[in-house]
């Protein structure tokens, strides 16, 4: 879909200060290199503008988190303890030197992203080193310390919006975001993962479908180990596309955790970047078919920190900028270069797998023996009928 409406990505250098240290599977060079990458394309600079980050003050940290919560993160990033109690000092989130400043700096970002297109001056707007979705009110979770996507959404809210549905196509279940609208019956939730079955946080499933005062406002879609481009692109097709269009959102809000790749070391589903790109394709043209274009987009897991994210998210950021990047385009070689020489690794050579993201429809028929299209009919049968759709008519 041709793009021609005004776009960002917000970002300055000091983003990458989130840093759980160089062991951690989060490093933030996943941002440098992105950034370095989106940069020698082309990609910001033109039609992408970049405006930098703000920072989130206690009172806009406060509309999601508890205060002593946030307490809690100043002190630990002053005293190098853990604290337990909230989540901070255990190995997924250990602490380090001003994570409060670091942590809100995201949340700022997000929230400049969702002012952005709030207001009007983007029509879609970005932050990669956003989607932080496992924070939780009081705690920090799976590599997260502030939720930075609820603030953004909160903010929404709070300045007028009725109406916002969230898409998340991490690996991981969203499951901070889901909580923090559980009962909210003016936030979707709508979260395709891998089943908690076998991966971190352990929920998200078909049956998880919100509070007493909003029942339908949470979908999930708990997809089997090994699920590949095909079968991924068959269940977000069959699932995202429908609800979007019944619950007609004001802006949309989606996370493109890229961990779903069959690289990543810390899952097990096997998408392509093509298939990635694919994805990132079809949620542009809903964020237009449905919400009248108004699109914010974060980036969140992901962990081939050289192989995957950089060329993921540069495809992300080239399709919020209206010019997606052809899929046969190389990467460049000053890139390349500077991978080379400062991790000694050879990083690709193209900017996809070279794959052709190709999927049955679900209007084709549907197979109870297979684990995947059980877990999507599971989905269809227990949400749709709260969105006054019937699961069984495509």
């Amino acid at each position: 879909m041709e793009c021609s409406g005004p776009a960002t990505v917000v970002f300055d250098q000091s983003l990458t200060e989130y840093d759980f240290g160089p062991a951690h599977p989060m490093s933030p060079l996943r941002i440098d290199l992105t950034m370095r990458l989106a940069d020698e394309l082309g990609v910001t600079g033109g039609r992408l503008r970049t405006v930098p980050a703000p920072l989130a003050d206690e009172n806009l940290l406060a509309t999601v988190h508890d205060p002593a919560y946030i307490e809690a993160v100043q002190r630990a990033g002053r005293t190098l303890e853990p604290d337990l109690a909230h989540g901070l000092g255990t190995e997924d989130d250990p602490v380090f030197a001003n994570m409060h400043h670091a942590s809100a700096h995201i949340v700022g970002a997000s929230v400049e992203a969702c002012r952005q297109v709030w207001t009007g001056e983007s029509l879609h707007s970005a932050n990669v080193m956003g989607g932080l979705h496992h924070a939780m009110r009081a705690s920090a979770s799976g590599f997260c310390v502030y939720n930075d996507v609820a603030a953004g959404i909160q903010w929404l809210l709070d300045n007028g919006a009725k109406k916002i549905a969230y898409v998340d196509v991490d690996v991981h279940h969203g499951d901070g975001v889901e909580r923090a609208f559980w009962n909210d019956p003016r936030v979707l939730t709508i979260s395709l993962h891998e089943t908690g079955q076998v991966l971190f946080p352990g929920t998200g499933f078909a049956s998880d479908l919100g509070g007493r005062d909003a029942a339908g406002s949470a979908v999930n879609v708990a997809l089997p180990p090994g699920t590949a481009d095909a079968g991924w692109l068959r269940a977000f097709h069959a699932i995202v596309p429908d609800l979007l269009h019944g619950f007609e959102p004001e802006v949309l809000v989606t996370q493109q955790g890229c961990d779903s790749h069959i690289e990543d070391p810390l899952a097990h589903l096997m998408l392509t970047v093509d298939g990635q790109r694919a994805t990132y394709l079809a949620l542009h043209e809903l964020a237009h078919d449905v919400a009248g274009g108004r699109w914010v987009a974060f980036g969140g897991g992901g962990y081939a920190v050289v192989e995957v994210v950089p060329r993921a998210w540069t495809h992300l950021l080239a399709i919020v900028g209206g010019s997606p990047l052809d899929p046969a385009l190389e990467t460049p070689g000053g890139w390349r270069e500077h991978i080379l020489e400062r991790l000694g690794r050879v990083a690709p050579g193209r900017m996809t797998d070279g794959r052709e993201p190709r999927y049955r429809d679900w209007r084709e028929g549907y197979d109870p023996d297979a684990w995947l299209d059980r877990q999507v009919h599971a989905t269809r049968m227990a949400a749709f009928p709260l969105h006054g759709l019937d699961p069984s008519v495509w």
